[in-house]
């Protein structure tokens, strides 16, 4: 190891001893970073925690490469499998799932998305891999720019579909991801309620992102749906109180659940449970899922404050500087005739 390389451990060591950084990262990421900056690699590491997931041992046989149409040489799923093999093999307790691959945002550089379990928990990792399949960075990709988050804020203006509230024109508009099976969404819930009825000039929109591990978010999210169809009171009652009883709902006694939590949120529970068996409203789901990657979503709970991503989990104090500085900012524009 050379002088340029020890001093990139070190720097990166002392960055991640920081209390408040030891609580965002895992011992998975950790690996990660110490593999990439040893391979020269500067990273950002995402410390976002989401369900279970399997482990995958490598294939014996190698899939060939496929080719996107940006030219962007995607690495076979064996060859994602293998490597990870080798990064975590050694440990029986760790285990991963390749979710996903494709090209990224970024041309020549493919996208590899990761669920990593290991004794704290399950974590979503993107890799991005070079064309030539020689190397790897873990991380996320940030937008940038003088307006760095204007094109998210327009794919979610066109493509959120969740109950919401607020004025319908608010300068500030706060879009949450949230699994209903999800713990850290019930945990998180609270604090994003305070910051709602402390922003009450903001508009806030739900949208439901039921992670695959989940074995009932997807038709809880269902209920929400018909639910915020039904009513916008009854509702935001209903997410409160299928979190309150997450833990005594299974995938075998889900429907009689979420029909009980629809009564006693004022709803239609039989009506509720028809609408969410149709059709029409897995395609509205699939579109809240697919809105959701399409703006960098790959774990929950998830907010976006005027296009602007940040865990749901974060400080509620944090979250309203956020909130009140992207209302500063639209009055500034406002003033000065920006559109």
């Amino acid at each position: 190891m050379n002088r340029t390389h020890r001093s990139l451990l070190n720097r990166a060591d002392r960055f991640l001893s920081n209390r408040l950084q030891r609580s965002l990262f895992t011992r998975i990421q950790r690996a990660l970073l110490a593999v990439a900056v040893l391979s020269g690699i500067v990273l950002a590491v995402s410390g976002v925690v989401v369900g279970q997931t399997v482990k995958t041992r490598p294939a014996s046989a190698e899939k060939p490469a496929a080719t996107s149409a940006s030219k962007t040489t995607l690495p076979s799923e064996d060859t994602v499998n293998a490597f990870l093999f080798q990064m975590f093999g050694y440990d029986a307790g760790m285990s991963w799932k390749v979710v996903d691959i494709r090209p990224s945002e970024i041309e020549g550089l493919a996208a590899v998305d990761v669920n990593v379990t290991g004794p704290q928990g399950t974590s979503p990792s993107k890799l991005l891999v070079s064309s030539d399949g020689k190397h790897m960075i873990s991380g996320e990709i940030l937008p940038f720019g003088a307006k760095p988050f204007d094109e998210a804020r327009a794919k979610l203006e066109k493509g959120v579909n969740g109950p919401a509230k607020g004025p319908a024109k608010a300068p500030v508009v706060i879009v949450e991801f949230s699994d209903m099976q999800c713990p850290h969404c019930q945990k998180a819930a609270p604090g994003i309620e305070q910051l709602v009825a402390q922003e009450p000039e903001a508009r806030f929109v739900f949208q439901s992102f039921p992670l695959p591990a989940h074995d009932w978010a997807a038709k809880a999210a269902n209920y929400v749906d018909c639910v915020g169809r039904a009513s916008n009171d009854a509702v935001w009652k209903f997410i409160q109180k299928t979190f309150d009883d997450q833990a005594n709902i299974t995938a075998s006694n889900v429907d009689e659940k979420l029909k009980g939590i629809a009564t006693a949120s004022g709803a239609n529970a039989d009506e509720i449970a028809a609408c969410a068996a149709k059709p029409e409203t897995k395609t509205r789901i699939e579109a809240s899922l697919a809105l959701g990657k399409a703006v960098g979503v790959n774990g929950t709970p998830m907010l976006f404050i005027n296009g602007r991503m940040v865990s749901g989990g974060a400080p509620v104090d944090v979250l309203k500087k956020m909130v009140d500085f992207n209302f500063s900012q639209e009055k500034e524009g406002a003033d000065k005739g920006d559109k």
